[in-house]
């Protein structure tokens, strides 16, 4: 079973909040989240937060989404953070050295 993910914006700010499962099953809502901004994000218009703290579980597949709305958005350019990673959470994300492509807080 896989999770949900819902999407607010508030100014130059949209907040994709996961819960449950993050894996490749949510490749199709997860896209849909960010496509409408991500040009925005890459002029530096809009700052994308990935919202973990409902996250109970990420596979590789989540991982490479992430990537993805990272090379999307503008690659080392782009403003996307990561934020309320459970510890499990976060461990995968340091494994994976994603704070070298992402502000994790």
């Amino acid at each position: 079973m896989s999770g949900t993910i819902s999407v607010s914006r508030e100014s130059n700010q949209q907040t994709i909040s996961i819960k449950g499962r993050f894996n490749f099953e949510m490749h199709s809502q997860f896209r849909t989240a960010y496509q409408g901004e991500v040009e925005q994000c890459k002029e530096g218009k809009m700052k994308f937060i990935i919202d973990l703290s409902g996250t109970e579980y990420i596979d590789s597949s989540a991982l490479g989404m992430l990537l993805l709305l990272r090379e999307e958005a503008g690659s080392n350019d782009a403003n996307i953070e990561i934020v309320n990673a459970r510890p499990e959470i976060r461990k995968i994300l340091e494994t994976a050295n994603f704070q070298r492509l992402f502000k994790i807080s």
